[in-house]
């Protein structure tokens, strides 16, 4: 399962605290890190069970749930930056009028005012949450929607794709399968991203490539491939350094 499936089909306790627990494995949602139960796990010689080890993880890579998750896009969290930043001050246990130091905000009452609309917010997504679990039992013609990638940037329609339209586009611009050459470039945005989708694929997750490796890659795939790279990195897809010297699929 792809990180992003894991993530967003995670449950409420799965999302608090990080990973899901498999039969023999707990795996962390936001990055796909597995750890086998029944192992000892030593790091900087500590010694570890497995799911203390990933706890471990996700405290070391990942800072904490709570940051990575206030880290996503405002599409897949809901909050506007203001409602973000004062989340983040919260979280962070300061004060009323350290918050008002920190965002200019005049007086107390607005910061009580604040509070009272995420607790409103807390609530309507309680209620909303539960009357869409009920409904997946009763809509029975709901199609699958592809999850989104966490790292989306242009977060809108192009992104409602089911997996029936992905495999259709598939078939249509790579005519001899999804490891053979694309046959064009598409011109509409969803199905740039659903061909992204595909290419994104031929790169390993936590491999440092180089712009000349990441071009040969892309040139088996279309002879356009500077397009191809561009469209990878403002998708959200690639990332690289702004010298232009490391590129990596981005988490």
């Amino acid at each position: 399962m792809e990180v992003s499936e894991l993530l967003w089909s995670a449950s409420s306790e799965q999302l608090k605290s990080g990973y899901a627990e498999e039969d023999e494995m707990y795996i962390c949602i936001m990055c796909g890190f597995k750890v086998e139960k029944g192992f000892i796990y030593p790091k900087n010689n500590m010694l570890y069970e497995a799911e203390k080890f990933m706890k471990h993880h996700i405290e070391m890579e990942h800072d904490s749930v709570f940051q990575y998750l206030i880290g996503l896009n405002k599409k897949f969290t809901g909050l506007t930056e203001h409602q973000n930043s004062l989340l983040r001050l919260f979280y962070e246990g300061r004060s009323d009028a350290e918050i008002q130091t920190e965002l200019g905000i005049g007086s107390s009452s607005t910061i009580r005012n604040h509070r009272f609309v995420l607790k409103e917010k807390e609530r309507q997504a309680k209620v909303f949450l539960a009357m869409m679990e009920m409904l997946k039992a009763k809509d029975n013609h709901a199609p699958t929607f592809l999850p989104l990638h966490k790292t989306a940037t242009m977060v809108d329609d192009r992104y409602n794709i089911t997996q029936e339209e992905q495999k259709d586009i598939e078939s249509k611009f790579f005519p001899d399968g999804i490891d053979g050459p694309l046959m064009k470039f598409p011109r509409k945005e969803k199905q740039k991203l659903a061909t992204l989708r595909v290419l994104i694929q031929r790169f390993e997750k936590g491999k440092t490539y180089t712009e000349k490796e990441i071009n040969h890659v892309l040139k088996n795939a279309y002879e356009d491939f500077v397009t191809l790279r561009r469209y990878l990195i403002e998708y959200g897809f690639l990332a690289r350094q702004d010298d232009g010297s490391a590129y990596w699929v981005k988490n």
